[in-house]
């Protein structure tokens, strides 16, 4: 069975840091693009940055330059994503996604699995 697992996301406060997880099962995640999603209560999920094959960055979003890092764990079939600085517009629910074909964009609709994502409350 093909799942997409986060974890790692919870309450935590301005200026502080979460690494959130992606576990991959049923195929090896390390041969396809990975991104990360995010979706604030109102608003459409945004794309937030991609890992793609040959393990380049892209950002979707400014505001995770120099904030949000991906990388892959391939011994555990997962990526991550470190996130530092965190702001209280952070504030999401966080997913991770693969696709099977494409080559990884912002566009949500390219990828082919998704995670049922991650909780993620910056406050004091």
């Amino acid at each position: 069975q093909v799942q997409l697992v986060e974890s790692g996301g919870g309450l935590v406060q301005p200026g502080g840091s979460l690494r959130l997880s992606c576990a991959a099962s049923g195929f090896t995640l390390e041969e396809y693009p990975v991104a990360w999603f995010r979706q604030a209560p109102g608003k459409e999920r945004e794309g937030i940055l991609c890992l793609s094959l040959n393990n380049s960055t892209v950002y979707y979003s400014d505001s995770a330059k120099g904030r949000f890092t991906i990388a892959r764990d391939n011994a555990k079939n997962a990526v991550s994503l470190q996130m530092n600085s965190l702001k209280p517009e952070d504030t999401a629910v966080y997913y991770c996604a693969a696709t099977i074909e494409g080559l990884g964009s912002r566009n949500q609709y390219e990828y082919d699995y998704w995670g049922q994502g991650t909780q993620v409350t910056v406050s004091s």
